[in-house]
C-alpha cells in the first residue's frame, strides 16, 4: 500500500492521544477529595467511561435525538455520584467535575508526534467528544489540531458511517486520502468501511494493567504502531534517513 496520497490524518481522541482513565481518577479525588470523599478514583473513573457507549447507543439506534457528549457525560455522572453515594455538590461544583473531560491529559508520545505529523499533514480530530470539549482539551494539553472533526459536526456518534463520511467531506478530500488513527479496533474497522486508510496505535494500558481488549492490531490495517514519535517516519517517507526506520510499519 502506497501512503503517498494520505492527505490527512484523523485521530480517535479518548484513549488513543489522551489518558482518559488516569486523569479523570486524579481530577475526581482532587475536587471531591477537597469535599472529604474517599474513593476508589480508578473504579470512579471506569464505572464513568462504562457508560459511555450505552448513552451512545441511545441516539445511535434512534431512541434518542442526538445531543453533544457533555450532557451525556453530564448524565453519566450523576449516575455514578449516586453508585458511590456523593451528594451534596453545588451546580458549579458538578459541571467543573464534568468538565474533568475537557482537561484530559495526552500520552507521553502523543504531542511531540502529533506536531511532527503536522509538519506534513493536516491533522485532526475524530473523536465523539463536542467540539467544545476537543477545543478546550486542545488548549489545556497542547494538541496542535487543525480541525476538529468528528460526532458533534457530523450529528451522529461513532462507529455510524456519517461521522467519518462527514469528516471527510468536510476536509474536501477522498476517503483513501485520509488516515484514521485509532487504538480500537472497532473504530478502524467501521473508518475502514467507509474507505478511509487505517492506523493502529497500541495503547495496551488504556483500562488498566490488567487490559483484555484492544491489546494489539486484530485485523488486517493499514499501519500498527507502539508509538506516535517513532510511527510517524514512516508514513513522512523520510527515505534519505536510514535512521528514520521505525515502528510504524505497514501490516503484512
Amino acid at each position: 500500500m502506497s501512503d503517498v496520497d494520505i492527505k490527512a490524518l484523523v485521530f480517535d481522541v479518548f484513549g488513543t492521544v489522551v489518558d482518559w482513565r488516569t486523569s479523570i481518577a486524579q481530577e475526581a479525588s482532587i475536587l471531591l477529595g477537597k469535599k472529604g470523599f474517599d474513593l476508589d478514583w480508578l473504579k470512579f473513573a471506569e464505572l464513568w467511561r462504562a457508560k459511555y457507549q450505552p448513552a451512545m447507543e441511545r441516539v445511535r439506534t434512534g431512541n434518542r435525538g442526538f445531543v453533544r457528549l457533555d450532557i451525556l457525560h453530564m448524565e453519566n455522572l450523576m449516575e455514578v455520584l449516586e453508585k458511590f453515594s456523593v451528594g451534596g455538590l453545588s451546580s458549579a461544583e458538578l459541571e467543573n467535575l464534568n468538565k474533568a473531560w475537557h482537561r484530559l491529559q495526552p500520552w507521553p508520545d502523543s504531542v511531540s508526534g502529533l506536531k511532527r505529523l503536522k509538519n506534513k499533514f493536516i491533522i485532526g480530530t475524530m473523536s465523539n467528544g463536542n467540539v467544545a470539549l476537543m477545543v478546550n482539551m486542545a488548549k489545556h494539553s497542547d494538541l496542535p489540531w487543525d480541525v476538529i472533526l468528528g460526532a458533534e459536526p457530523a450529528q451522529a456518534y461513532k462507529p455510524d458511517p456519517k461521522t467519518y463520511l462527514t469528516g471527510v467531506e468536510w476536509l474536501g478530500l477522498k476517503p483513501d486520502e485520509v488516515l484514521m488513527c485509532a487504538a480500537h479496533n472497532n473504530d478502524l474497522l467501521a473508518a475502514k468501511a467507509q474507505g478511509l486508510k487505517t492506523a493502529f496505535i497500541a495503547r495496551p494500558t488504556e483500562y488498566g494493567e490488567n487490559q483484555s481488549v484492544d491489546i494489539k492490531a486484530e485485523h488486517k490495517f493499514d499501519y500498527i504502531s507502539t508509538d506516535m514519535n517513532l510511527s510517524l517516519i514512516h508514513i513522512c517517507r523520510c527515505r534519505r534517513i536510514e535512521r528514520c526506520r521505525s515502528r510504524w510499519s505497514p501490516y503484512h
